[in-house]
């Protein structure tokens, strides 16, 4: 099983707004099920050297990755998420946000490290981690869309990853959205590597 060299997704995040960053988490989920969906227990696990992450871990650290933001986006649509004192402070949030998508697309060149705490399984992972990812996935988008009509530019959250990072909500979306690209496009890149599973490739 491979994947078609052609990716569709547009990693021109900065500037989206939350209709076009909805678009493209839908196809990360699209692509996501085609390429993936169908993988056996040895390619899901299966690492292409000594210390790299296989396609599974990708979509293990996703899922740890993205967890809190559902609770954050839960209590930003209920009204019960309230400012602290260091996401008022001017020009940060918009620094950090517009640093963190630059630095997740697939082709910046860049590599951001995870934090410890949101490291993948270490443990062989089950082929149903593409359909946790993509129900969780899918719970975030529909979170998105019922967030459409605030003020997504005006409300700042802290980064559920360093507490001393700060963006706004539309940033969060995007954020999420890249690094869902970039985690896909490594996971194409594992699948795409010589002796992976059941691939033709020498």
């Amino acid at each position: 099983m491979r994947v078609s060299a052609k990716i569709r997704m547009k990693y021109d995040l900065q500037d989206r707004d939350l209709t076009g960053v909805l678009a493209e988490a839908a196809l990360v989920a699209d692509e996501t099920e085609r390429a993936f969906g169908q993988l056996s227990v040895e390619q899901i696990n299966w690492k292409p050297r000594e210390g790299a992450w296989g396609i599974g871990q990708c979509f293990d650290h996703l899922i740890i990755s993205e967890r809190p933001y559902v609770e954050i986006f839960e209590e930003v649509r209920a009204g019960r998420r309230h400012g602290r004192l260091w996401e008022r402070m001017p020009l940060l949030p918009r620094l950090f946000g517009r640093l963190l998508i630059g630095t997740l697309r697939p082709d910046s060149g860049r590599r951001a490290r995870a934090r410890p705490g949101f490291y993948p399984s270490s443990s062989p992972i089950a082929p149903g981690i593409i359909a946790i990812f993509l129900e969780q996935q899918g719970q975030l988008r529909r979170l998105m869309e019922a967030m459409g009509g605030l003020d997504l530019d005006g409300i700042t959250i802290t980064s559920p990853v360093a507490r001393f990072v700060t963006y706004s909500l539309m940033d969060a979306c995007r954020i999420i959205v890249a690094h869902e690209q970039n985690h896909f496009v490594q996971a194409t890149q594992v699948m795409a590597s010589p002796g992976f599973p059941g691939s033709t490739k020498g």
